[in-house]
């Protein structure tokens, strides 16, 4: 096995995507089985529009030992109860997609079936009233989960925004600081083995050649190893989702950060707010297809809540994966791997999915082809729920009639997409296979929130008297606006946080 084991891992391209591999690496490498080593150039800036997350980044955090008081001082954090959609289903509409789950911690699922039964019989009953998560995130308000996983407060969830480029920086610390070896320096060439196609060596600008065993792909949508040196091919998936271009913008912090995000949609596409703790995070995403460049800027300047503090930056990208994420001896994470635009805080969770992947499923020189079928699998299962996820949203959009939204609405939704819809129109269920990202309360959210309606229940919810259900529901709506009220404000949680000791 010591002949066979990898020496060297060679990691291409820093900003998130490269810093947190290192990081995650850097951590489980103890004592030190291999070198690591990072190749970037401070010429290429970085996407950084990840500044939104969901609550796997807790996972990878805990990973690699981040404080979260530390974290939330290093990269000028706030909290994230989940994200607010606006003027999605016509204009003046608005629906949570909270990071908790619906009801009491006891209810479980049944609770949706319980308040579907309730619901038919009086269509005036909210279903944002039974998430604490929603309540606080309404009220500007914040509270952690809580212990007693029988509490009401059990049912809470949250994650981060920060400032990308920050967490980036934090990250190299500490992967310095643990023995990764940077290099600065754009990549001028790929050296392959002749009769294996495993990547050999890096060279950069600087004529330093770096060799490995293992290479990371985090060289963005540009994919230089991936694509580049082994033309692995892509799955275009812009029939479903055709936005392929966005614009970025920070401006000055206006009153005190919500603990949301909030995607608003207008005639051209979507447009995210992401509020940190310096300045808030803006961007627009839309079609080359429908929409000019200068259309989407004029729309995105247009509905700006601080002054701009940069002109607006471009992005280009192509909706679609990799057909291999793993090809040969290279590993793809982040963009490198496929872009999935960020309407639901993915980019992050997708960088850590695939660390998440490799670690688990860690190879030797030869990287064995099992080994590598499994990873893609997984990976690829991983993508292909967020996709859907993402196409639900655009599929049942409504007030809008031109360009991307006709588009979307015209547009067949992919099978695995199509069944859960109809699952959830007759019956009521949420119908996921166990590793899916998104879990009941997210699905239940938007496809509420985008007009899908449930005709039926589970019939196991007979158990229950009506009375009673109409009883346990009035008692949880009480005792989530005592909650709420006993909440602190949002920025006072965080002012609370960095001021401990």
């Amino acid at each position: 096995m010591s002949d066979r084991a990898i020496r060297k891992v060679v990691i291409v391209g820093g900003g998130t995507a490269g810093w947190m591999t290192a990081a995650a690496l850097s951590k489980v490498n103890s004592p030190p089985q291999f070198e690591i080593q990072l190749v970037e150039s401070d010429e290429i800036g970085i996407i950084g529009v990840g500044e939104a997350t969901i609550p796997t980044i807790h996972w990878f955090n805990n990973l690699v030992g981040l404080n979260e008081r530390e974290f939330l001082r290093e990269t000028k954090a706030t909290f994230k109860l989940g994200i607010e959609f606006v003027n999605w289903t016509g204009d003046g509409s608005r629906y949570f997609h909270p990071f908790g789950r619906y009801g009491d911690a006891p209810d479980g699922p049944m609770f949706y079936h319980r308040w579907i039964r309730q619901w038919l019989r009086d269509p005036s009953l909210d279903y944002q009233d039974f998430s604490l998560t929603t309540a606080l995130a309404r009220a500007q308000k914040f509270a952690r989960p809580g212990q007693d996983p029988r509490s009401l407060a059990a049912t809470l969830g949250y994650a981060f925004h920060f400032d990308a480029g920050l967490y980036a920086a934090y990250l190299r610390r500490l992967s310095e600081a643990r023995g990764v070896k940077r290099f600065e320096g754009r990549i001028q060439s790929v050296e392959q083995d002749p009769e294996t196609g495993f990547v050999k060596a890096v060279e950069t600008h600087r004529s330093e050649r770096i060799e490995g065993d293992l290479f990371i792909d985090c060289s963005g949508l540009r994919a230089l190893l991936i694509e580049g040196a082994l033309q692995t091919g892509f799955e275009d998936w812009s029939h479903w989702l055709p936005a392929d271009r966005a614009l970025a913008v920070p401006t000055a912090r206006v009153g005190e950060p919500a603990p949301f995000t909030r995607s608003t949609a207008h005639a051209c596409g979507w447009q995210w707010r992401i509020p940190l703790q310096h300045r808030t995070g803006n961007g627009i995403v839309y079609s080359s297809q429908f929409t000019t460049d200068e259309a989407a800027q004029r729309i995105l300047l247009s509905n700006l809540e601080g002054e701009a503090l940069a002109e607006p930056r471009p992005i280009r990208f192509q909706t679609g994966r990799r057909r291999q994420a793993w090809n040969k001896n290279v590993v793809a994470i982040g963009l490198s791997s496929g872009f999935l635009e960020p309407l639901e805080s993915t980019s992050i969770h997708l960088i850590q999915s695939g660390i998440a992947k490799l670690l688990s499923l860690f190879p030797t020189r030869d990287c064995d082809a099992l080994t590598v079928r499994q990873f893609n699998k997984v990976y690829d299962d991983d993508m292909v729920s967020v996709r859907d996820f993402l196409i639900l949203h655009y599929l049942n959009s409504k007030g809008r009639d031109g360009g991307l939204w006709a588009h979307c609405q015209a547009t067949a939704p992919p099978d695995s997409l199509t069944f859960k819809m109809e699952m959830f129109r007759r019956t009521g269920r949420v119908v996921l296979s166990t590793d899916e990202l998104f879990r009941e309360a997210s699905w239940f959210a938007v496809m509420m929130g985008q007009g899908i309606r449930p005709n039926d229940f589970n019939p196991l919810v007979r158990a229950y008297s009506e009375d009673g259900d109409r009883d346990h529901l009035a008692r949880l709506r009480r005792a989530i606006v005592s909650a709420t009220a006993a909440a602190p404000a949002h920025a006072q949680a965080v002012d609370q946080i960095l001021a401990a000791a």
